[in-house]
């Protein structure tokens, strides 16, 4: 029985941070989903490798057992991988390592599925954690997690900025939820008990949204911060003003201070994005002036103009 290196199968190096761990799953696991690879056999089997993958390294107690048996499993193979060497063969005990342990090796475990839920599992895999006993073989009969699910969900910029209701349909079936004003892009909400089943009468898993904000053509997001540009005629920049301008909240009005420069920027407390979770605060809104000279001039304008130049000696 070949071992399995599940840092190689996630594209991840043996001192990943769980966090490394949890964004190459999600990447592999959307790449190779069997909702984007229909009838993709190659892509199923990577699809169940991942998944073995991830349920490993993704637990701290599983990652620990898989990460102490490394170099000792080399050791095994050598001394007969259990083909009469018995749990000590060749100096290597086995039962320390194999769930429930067994006094003979690999030969004694059965294989495949593991759970009884749809969850194809290796050999390897139900040899460590499959709690099965030395001689008899059989499936864990403990109570497990079912599996994570992944999605995505798009919003607009105004969508994220005033939350709300939204349905999103995941293999067939129609799940509604709340967005929280304020959601940052690449947010993950956790549906309960929306994903695989559970094995044993153990709890099912969840479906694990992840938010795409879409890009917005009038605004940047820093954080709760936003920039916009504001258009200023120069009429306006000169002798100063006051001007409406459009916000995600609605309009606004603002004074423009006479002699006003091309590229100032205004602060508006308060009228940026709302802060996650913390009702009426929200970030600031940056408006960068932007003064738009007058075009297709009339003959009484351009006359006027010049005389504005003489008078300030800029002919």
């Amino acid at each position: 029985m070949d071992y399995k290196d599940y840092y190689k199968t996630l594209g991840v190096e043996k001192t990943a941070t769980t966090e490394q761990i949890k964004k190459a799953y999600r990447k592999l696991a959307r790449q190779y989903h069997p909702d984007v690879n229909p009838n993709d056999a190659t892509a199923e089997q990577k699809f169940k490798e991942v998944n073995e993958a991830n349920e490993v390294l993704s637990d701290p107690d599983k990652r620990q057992k898989y990460d102490q048996l490394g170099a000792d499993y080399q050791r095994y193979q050598q001394a007969g991988g259990g083909r009469g060497q018995g749990a000590g063969g060749g100096g290597f005990d086995w039962s320390q390592y194999a769930q429930g342990g067994g006094t003979g090796g690999f030969g004694g475990f059965g294989g495949g599925q593991f759970g009884g839920e749809g969850e194809d599992f290796s050999d390897f895999f139900s040899s460590l954690f499959g709690g099965m006993g030395g001689a008899g073989g059989g499936r864990s009969s403990r109570p497990g997690a079912g599996q994570d699910y992944q999605a995505e969900l798009e919003l607009t910029l105004q969508e994220a900025y005033q939350g709300g209701p939204r349905t999103i349909t995941v293999n067939g079936k129609n799940l509604r939820l709340t967005i929280h004003p304020g959601v940052a892009d690449g947010q993950t909400i956790r549906l309960r008990d929306q994903g695989g089943p559970g094995r044993n009468g153990g709890p099912n898993g969840s479906l694990l949204i992840t938010l795409r904000i879409l890009p917005d053509a009038r605004y940047a997001r820093t954080g709760d911060d936003l920039t916009q540009d504001v258009p200023v005629p120069l009429y306006r920049a000169l002798l100063g003003g006051e001007q409406t301008v459009d916000t995600l909240g609605g309009p606004v009005k603002i004074k423009i201070k006479p002699e006003t420069a091309n590229g100032s920027r205004l602060r508006l407390r308060g009228k940026g994005f709302p802060v996650y979770r913390k009702e009426g605060q929200h970030g600031d809104l940056y408006l960068r002036l932007n003064v738009q000279l007058p075009t297709n001039l009339t003959d009484e304008e351009r006359a006027l103009l010049q005389q504005l130049a003489k008078l300030r000696g800029e002919e």
